[in-house]
């Protein structure tokens, strides 16, 4: 794949993208040079769309509505959940404050995402993009495809732990919690057996309207109930505090931002969904719909939440602090499309990456073969199988969200894309971009080192921190070790 900088999305788009450098002869001859680049761009995606004009199974066929339906099902999950246990560690404040930062954050390199992808729409995934950002090397797709398979695998497998603890919940620990992580495994892979996204758009909006009924069912009871879970007269009502209590630890500190920044982060996916819109100049309705309700879903059921349970009562996921186990199984049980569905478009997003390599430029890819759908299912079993191996070493709701915030989110929500941004501008201005773009130059090339910096802090101090909260949470919790049978239940 040769690496070429000069695409650029279409004229409706370039003052958002670009701004206007004025309207000297210089500039509007660059800016003719990208109107220019557009038709290429476009013909390129309509070249893609003609080739799968008679294949039985079409890819580019993602609506903005259809993208927006996937994003929400990403973004508005099971993790809003850890929101009030990370409010009560770093106090109201500092929470709200990084949590509407952090959608800011996300937002803006989620646009960098989009205007990269309408420069090169023959980009399938993030593994595409860190070739073509790191000077088309190949050990840069490997290193990017091997944390881009373990993230995703991750986060199937905090679902098989998720679902786990819901099972144990309502049955009262009926069985070995081994056993309960397989049935959840073995029914999401067979909900992932679909092999397009649009196939999967419906359970999208189904998934992300039931989180919303849970938390707000959650936040309503957590309101009304008298007291939180394993309230007593001596830990006494709940205390919320404004700021961090005093000896708050570095480790419990860095965990509840690393949660904050895990629910956001998800810019993993966005080149896969993209490279499925048929039209992807509308990315950008998708990704701003789903941060406004973000913000606001978040930051609501993370405050009541918290005021109502306090410090002393705080679980993660908060459906443990509910006293009335009525009210927890209620809550609890609107989640059950979510605790299967995200684990699924995930598999989906991981089996898609590696059967479109395997298969590529053959008739397993577009047709409905014996070999192509085997293939598909034997992809999807392994991960499944992997993903029920990672719920059983880390069984910690918090640590499993903070290590996979700290190892990936460090390079696919800040990294990458704060390099994106440095290469796209090198290559529309030159090295010095910065002094020939004047302040707004020197404006862009700071914020976007800050978020390189801001990744490696992650993957540094990060991945510490979490560490020693898993090691903190063996030796403190009670739980066992791995693939132990203990109750996980709320």
């Amino acid at each position: 794949m040769a690496l070429n900088m000069s695409h650029a999305p279409e004229k409706d788009a370039d003052n958002v993208i670009y701004g206007k450098n004025g309207s000297d002869e210089e500039s509007q001859t660059r800016r003719g040079s990208r109107i220019a680049d557009v038709e290429i761009d476009r013909a390129t995606i309509g070249k893609q769309l003609a080739l799968e004009a008679e294949s039985a199974i079409k890819y580019r066929t993602c609506s903005w509505q259809k993208t927006a339906a996937l994003l929400f099902s990403e973004y508005i999950c099971l993790a809003i959940m850890s929101f009030p246990w990370a409010y009560s560690v770093l106090g109201l404040v500092p929470g709200l404050i990084l949590t509407v930062f952090i959608a800011l954050v996300v937002l803006y390199t989620s646009l960098t995402i989009w205007k990269f992808c309408l420069r090169h729409p023959e980009i399938r995934d993030v593994c595409d993009i860190g070739q073509y950002l790191f000077w088309d090397s190949k050990l840069a797709w490997w290193a990017t495809a091997v944390m881009f398979l373990l993230n995703n695998t991750f986060i199937q497998g905090l679902h098989c732990l998720v679902g786990a603890k819901y099972l144990n919940t309502m049955t009262g620990h009926a069985t070995c919690t081994i056993t309960f992580s397989v049935v959840v495994a073995i029914i999401s892979f067979f909900f992932s057996l679909p092999r397009t996204f649009s196939g999967l758009s419906h359970m999208a909006t189904a998934s992300a309207f039931f989180t919303f009924l849970s938390v707000l069912l959650a936040t309503i009871f957590a309101g009304i109930e008298d007291h939180p879970a394993r309230y007593s007269e001596e830990l006494g009502n709940p205390l919320v505090t404004a700021f961090p209590v005093a000896g708050t630890t570095f480790v419990n500190g860095m965990s509840a931002f690393l949660n904050i920044s895990y629910t956001f982060i998800g810019q993993i996916t966005l080149p896969s969904f993209i490279a499925e819109m048929k039209d992807p100049q509308e990315f950008w309705k998708s990704v701003t719909a789903v941060t406004i309700a973000e913000v606001l879903v978040f930051s609501i059921v993370g405050a009541v939440i918290y005021a109502y349970t306090g410090n002393q009562y705080m679980t993660s996921p908060a459906f443990g602090s509910l006293g009335d186990e009525t009210y927890k199984k209620v809550a609890f049980s609107f989640m059950i499309p979510t605790l299967i569905f995200l684990g699924v478009l995930y598999a989906s997003v991981s089996a898609r990456f590696v059967f479109l390599r395997f298969f590529d430029g053959t008739r397993h890819k577009s047709q409905h073969t014996i070999v192509g759908w085997a293939s598909w299912a034997g992809i999807l079993a392994i991960l499944w199988i992997l993903a029920f191996i990672i719920a059983e070493v880390v069984p910690f709701f918090s640590d499993l969200e903070s290590i996979m915030s700290s190892l990936f989110d460090s390079f696919f929500g800040f990294i990458f894309w704060g390099v994106a941004y440095i290469r796209m501008r090198a290559a529309d201005h030159g090295p010095n971009f910065y002094k020939v773009r004047g302040l707004r130059g020197w404006i862009g090339f700071i914020v976007n080192l800050f978020l390189i910096g801001v990744g490696l802090y992650f993957l540094g101090a990060g991945t510490y921190a979490s560490v020693e909260s898993v090691i903190l949470s063996y030796h403190e919790g009670g739980f066992g070790g791995p693939f132990s049978c203990a109750d996980n239940g709320l």
